[in-house]
C-alpha cells in the first residue's frame, strides 16, 4: 500500500509540474503575441518636427515649340525578296538625297528600324508564300517648325509612304522650366502660409526644397541660343508652319516640389 501511495503522490507532482510548465508558456506566447499586436506599439527616441511644416507645389507653364523629329517609313511589296529589298533601298535613297537636297543634315538622319517578311496566303492549307513586304524607318531629327511641312511632303514624292510620328520641341525648355519651378514654389509657400496662420502659427524660412517628376520630353538643346531672341523665333516658326498645315500648337512644361518651412 505504501509503494501504491508514493507512486500516486509522484504522479500528482508531475502533473502540477506540467501545469506550471504550460501555464508559463501560454504565459510567454500571450507576451510575445501582446508584444506584436498592433495596438501595443512602444516607441523610444521619437524625433517629432513640430516646428516644421512640408507642402507641395505644381504648376505648368505653356511653351511654343520650334523643332521637330518625323518618323518616316518606306514600305515595299514584291513577289521576291531580292526584288523587294532593291526596291526599298532605291526608295530609301531617293528619300535621303531629298532630305540632304532641303538642307537636312546627314547627322540627323537615321534608319531606325529594318524588316522584310513573307506575305502568306491564308487561304492556302500550305500557307504558301505569295511575296515580300520589307519596312525600313527613317527618323529625321533637328527640323525647324517651319520646314517640316515641307519635309514632309518632299518626302513623300521621293518615296516615303507613311508618316508614323511627329514630334515636337522646345529650345526654350529650360528656361520655361525654371519658370514653372519658381511658380511652383510660389504655390507652395502660399499653401503653406495659409495652413500656418489657420493653426495659430507664423511660416518661418524654408528649410528643405525637393523637386520631383522632371520629365524633359519636349527638351531640345541643338538649336538657338539668346533668351528672348528664341522665343519671338519659336513664335514666328510656328505662325509660318501653321500656314503649310503642321500646326504644332503648345507644350506644356510641369515643374513639382516638396518644400519644408519652419514655424514660428
Amino acid at each position: 500500500m505504501k509503494k501504491l501511495s508514493e507512486n500516486k503522490s509522484s504522479r500528482k507532482a508531475l502533473a502540477v509540474a506540467a501545469a506550471a510548465v504550460t501555464a508559463a508558456a501560454i504565459g510567454l506566447s500571450a507576451c510575445s503575441a501582446q508584444a506584436q499586436s498592433p495596438g501595443t506599439i512602444v516607441v523610444q527616441n521619437q524625433d517629432v518636427s513640430a516646428n516644421q511644416l512640408t507642402v507641395s507645389g505644381k504648376e505648368e507653364v505653356r511653351v511654343v515649340p520650334d523643332m521637330a523629329e518625323i518618323v518616316f517609313s518606306i514600305r515595299t511589296q514584291k513577289p521576291t525578296a531580292q526584288e523587294c529589298q532593291q526596291e526599298n533601298a532605291k526608295n530609301l535613297n531617293d528619300t535621303i538625297e531629298k532630305l540632304k537636297s532641303l538642307g537636312v543634315d546627314e547627322r540627323s538622319i537615321q534608319t531606325s528600324a529594318y524588316g522584310l517578311d513573307p506575305i502568306y496566303n491564308w487561304n492556302s492549307d500550305t500557307r504558301e508564300i505569295t511575296g515580300y513586304e520589307m519596312n525600313t524607318q527613317l527618323t529625321v531629327s533637328d527640323i525647324p517648325i517651319d520646314e517640316a511641312g515641307s519635309i514632309m511632303s518632299q518626302s513623300v514624292v521621293a518615296g516615303v509612304n507613311s508618316i508614323d510620328n511627329v514630334s515636337y520641341f522646345c529650345s526654350t525648355y529650360d528656361e520655361s522650366y525654371q519658370e514653372a519651378l519658381k511658380k511652383a514654389i510660389e504655390m507652395a509657400k502660399g499653401k503653406a502660409s495659409a495652413m500656418a496662420e489657420a493653426s495659430g502659427r507664423t511660416l518661418g524660412e524654408v528649410s528643405n526644397v525637393e523637386e520631383y517628376g522632371y520629365n524633359p520630353y519636349a527638351r531640345y538643346t541643338g538649336y538657338m541660343s539668346g533668351g528672348s531672341a528664341r522665343n519671338e523665333m519659336a513664335m514666328e516658326t510656328a505662325a509660318a508652319a501653321m500656314d503649310m498645315g503642321v500646326m504644332a500648337g503648345e507644350i506644356s512644361v510641369e515643374a513639382q516640389v516638396s518644400v519644408t518651412f519652419n514655424l514660428q
